[in-house]
């Protein structure tokens, strides 16, 4: 034990590791700050889970377009505890994002962004940022089809920004089209650019809660005042302060080690999300989708109608994140307690509200295609060969997934049971090879008998 001891005071002579604790460990907090302000640490704690298991996993997949899908394959069906090590990654992403809402929740209910915490809250807006961006760039690593698709999604929306569009676009996936160079870059932002930049930004987010201290909870008839505010506060710390450690570090402790524990559960008993198909460009039908905390934005741009779904995707996230980041200028002073700002309670259990029903409806996506879809009750005379073929290849194409034909059949596009009615035989052709709004243009994975098969088939639909 004595040379325990005299190792680590050599250590700590000479690297002063106490000395630079002892202003974080032992700065004062307010005496009642208790569980509803456990949810920043717990956030902290899934994030350091997160670069341990993305270390781990770093190691075993190979970021290259020919490899990463059986790399992936590899993690989950060789390696050992591999599954269950993706599991802990995909549940502490989700966590993460969970504890970082309820505390940006917190903090907004309590009204802690005002003077003179603006720039902590700026820096937790910027947190947000970059999580949902890793979040994001985590999914193309996958390199399926749902993966990949999502990206390619991605960048047609960013590409329509006016004027920047396209070259942000371009930065994202590094070229004009999808490819192994977008998974290279893809990479490098999950792995290098946005874990350095949330590196950053954490250590000065807790420099700020140092610096400024955690704010005291609201109550009625307290408002903040800027021009005594300071004086206040630090005289009430060295009245009733206690130190953070061990007073109020347990509580972050004990409540950051529940939610790591509740990671790990959920991981070996869920496992980790199922790697769907490789990615298949030549897969028109495909229908991405993001995982569950960004499943809302989704649920949302399809729902809305689609003549002010450009003017949504190129506005709506920029005045999004002015409005956050707007808000500690604009109401930086007065009362905190939600009891004296209603609207701010009925404002988060409106926001919580429409997000929750939008994850519901997205999940279950009705406005989806339809990939167990059969075609029946098309009656087609054995003699015509071409619509018989053309019936096949309806649904080999998948074209079933999307239209409906005498009530089956998906219902994103519309419904073919009398196209023959609407459309004459050249016009059916147009919109099969260049499609339509919502529709991809299939020339190129038709050749001329197939077209010809295909439209003697929706002839045949009076």
């Amino acid at each position: 034990m004595n040379f325990f001891k005299k190792t680590w005071r050599w250590i700590d002579d000479r690297s002063g590791i106490t000395d630079a604790l002892k202003p974080l460990l032992g700065h004062p907090v307010p005496p009642d700050s208790r569980w509803l302000y456990v949810f920043g640490s717990a956030t902290l704690f899934c994030f350091l889970l997160q670069v341990f298991t993305g270390v781990a996993l770093a190691l075993l997949y190979q970021p290259s377009s020919d490899n990463a899908y059986s790399s992936l394959l590899y993690i989950m069906d060789e390696a050992p505890l591999g599954k269950y090590l993706r599991g802990i990654h995909y549940f502490g992403a989700s966590g993460m994002i969970v504890m970082m809402g309820l505390h940006l929740i917190r903090v907004y209910m309590m009204a802690a962004y005002k003077y003179p915490r603006e720039m902590s809250w700026i820096s937790g807006v910027v947190l947000l940022v970059l999580v949902v961006s890793m979040g994001f760039t985590g999914q193309l690593l996958r390199w399926d089809d749902n993966g990949v698709w999502s990206a390619i999604v991605a960048a047609e929306q960013i590409g329509r920004v006016p004027f920047i569009g396209k070259p942000l676009a371009h930065l994202l996936i590094g070229g004009e089209t999808l490819g192994g160079k977008s998974l290279s870059r893809f990479f490098t932002y999950h792995v290098f650019l946005f874990p350095a930049l949330l590196f950053a930004t954490v250590g000065f987010h807790l420099y700020l809660v140092v610096r400024n201290g955690i704010s005291e909870p609201p109550k009625r008839g307290r408002p903040v005042d800027p021009k005594t505010y300071r004086t206040w506060y630090n005289d009430m710390l060295k009245r009733v302060g206690v130190p953070f450690f061990p007073y109020a570090a347990w509580r972050d402790a004990v409540f950051g080690a529940a939610t790591i524990v509740a990671v790990v559960i959920l991981a070996a008993w869920l496992g980790a999300p199922p790697v769907e198909k490789p990615p298949d460009p030549s897969m028109v039908h495909a229908t991405p989708r993001p995982d569950w905390y960004l499943l809302w934005v989704y649920a949302l741009f399809a729902l809305m109608p689609a003549n002010i779904e450009s003017y949504a995707i190129v506005f709506a996230p920029p005045l999004v994140l002015f409005g956050l980041f707007a808000l500690p200028f604009v109401s930086n002073k007065g009362e905190r307690s939600p009891l004296r700002r209603p609207w701010s309670i009925v404002g988060v259990v409106l926001v919580v509200t429409v997000v929750g029903t939008l994850l519901l409806v997205g999940n279950k996506a009705p406005w989806s295609p339809h990939f167990d879809a059969k075609l029946s009750g098309v009656n087609i005379p054995t003699q015509n060969t071409n619509a018989l073929v053309g019936r096949t290849l309806f649904e080999q194409k998948a074209c079933i997934t999307c239209h409906t034909i005498n009530g089956n059949g998906g219902i994103t596009g519309p419904d073919l049971s009398h196209v023959a009615k609407r459309l004459n035989e050249e016009q059916m052709m147009v919109r099969i090879v260049n499609g339509s709004d919502n529709m991809p243009a299939y020339g190129r994975s038709l050749h001329g008998e197939e077209l010809q098969q295909l439209v003697a088939f929706l002839k045949t639909l009076k």
